[in-house]
């Protein structure tokens, strides 16, 4: 191969890159990114950003020297708005057509609206720096902020404005916050956590409409009540960001679809939050919105797309830092799984659970137990690797 493009300039992207250069890849690579700053890490900005702790530019994974010393091209403020896999060509927003050998997807997800209201100013999204210094500002002269959605992004996000002394409301239509994510049980735990630090948590209510004219100044749920509101926050989940691929011969279905060595059609393969696989480990089709696995299956991409040939076979794993505890978690955290604790004890908060289906551990989850999470990730690794 002569010309290897990834379009995509977050962590999966660049990780797919160096790994093609540390592989011993000679070919020109071209790194395309919609956004106009270098490639980051997107997980300080709903807590060390958002806090004011960090400066945005810390949050940079390279500096420009980098990309120049490794060889690695880069195309930023570049929308891909189609693709050709006959042809092997992208066409970019400004115009330019970039031809390619191999390709890797790598364009994340994007932060899904709400239908009505979402256009009044004060109602933010969390997902680009630019989009965390936007909240950053506005929360600098307010007093209070309603966070819409209670999973990963919202309870960060809510935690960070808790702490920088404003009143906090979250609200979430599921009986728990992320309960999608670590089940009823530890997402009971986690409301008690928000509600401890002084946060108004209301689950089990969806939000009706948000008030105001030009500017938000309220939001109605669907109970009739209306919560006062200068700053919202809109932390609904995501959605894989893949229009450009309609008609370019790729399958999209809740993401890139990929076989088990993340190829989705010839030469091109898809890495990251968008990349949906065949995880032969797990005996399912996963698409994980994390950031270790967005690294590690870069990697994958890189070099499966070089030739490996390899299935992507992770223990998917993912954390959460909230006021002073951090929730680690590992594996398939199943709605269908069976949780129990095996150490530790919830009333201490420090404690591991395990996630069974059919009797077997498919993932663990550690309050304030990361050392201990450790060998349980390794024991689930060694039985997914048998498999």
């Amino acid at each position: 191969m002569d010309k290897i493009v990834i379009v995509g300039a977050a962590a999966a992207g660049l990780t797919a890159a160096e790994t093609l250069r540390r592989e011993g890849c000679t070919a020109e690579i071209t790194l395309v990114g919609d956004e106009l700053h270098l490639p980051y890490d997107r997980p300080p900005l709903s807590k060390q950003v958002l806090a004011g702790a960090w400066e945005p530019e810390r949050v940079a994974l390279r500096k420009d020297d980098d990309y120049t010393n490794a060889g690695i091209g880069l195309r930023l403020g570049a929308t891909a708005t189609a693709l050709d896999t006959s042809g092997r060509v992208i066409d970019l927003a400004d115009g330019y057509r970039l031809g390619y050998d191999g390709l890797i997807i790598a364009t994340g997800v994007r932060p899904r609206r709400l239908p009505a209201g979402h256009e009044l100013a004060g109602v933010h999204v969390l997902r680009t720096l630019d989009h965390v210094v936007a909240l950053r500002t506005a929360l600098a002269s307010a007093k209070g902020i309603v966070v819409i959605g209670a999973g990963f992004l919202g309870c960060e996000a809510a935690a960070s404005a808790r702490q920088l002394g404003l009143a906090v409301t979250i609200v979430d239509p599921l009986p728990q916050p992320m309960v999608r994510q670590f089940g009823p049980e530890i997402g009971a735990l986690v409301a008690d956590l928000h509600r401890s630090k002084g946060v108004d948590v209301r689950t089990g209510v969806g939000v009706a409409r948000l008030v105001g004219t030009d500017h938000v100044t309220g939001v109605e749920l669907d109970d009739g009540s209306v919560l006062d509101a200068e700053v919202v926050l809109v932390a609904i989940g995501a959605t894989p960001a893949t229009e450009w691929l309609a008609d370019s011969g790729v399958t999209v279905a809740n993401g890139v679809v990929c076989d088990a060595e993340c190829q989705a059609a010839p030469g091109v393969y898809a890495a990251g939050d968008v990349a949906s696989w065949d995880h032969r480990g797990f005996g399912e089709r996963m698409r994980v919105e994390h950031r270790t696995n967005a690294a590690e299956q870069g990697m994958a991409a890189a070099r499966n797309l070089l030739g490996a040939n390899q299935p992507f076979v992770p223990v998917p794993y993912f954390w959460t830092d909230q006021y002073d505890t951090k929730i680690a978690a590992f594996g398939l955290l199943a709605a269908d799984a069976a949780m129990t604790v095996t150490q530790g004890d919830p009333a201490t908060g420090k404690f591991i659970a395990q996630y069974r289906r059919g009797g077997k551990v498919i993932g663990a989850l550690g309050w304030n137990m990361p050392r201990e999470l450790t060998r349980e990730r390794k024991a689930l690794a060694e039985s997914l690797i048998k498999a």
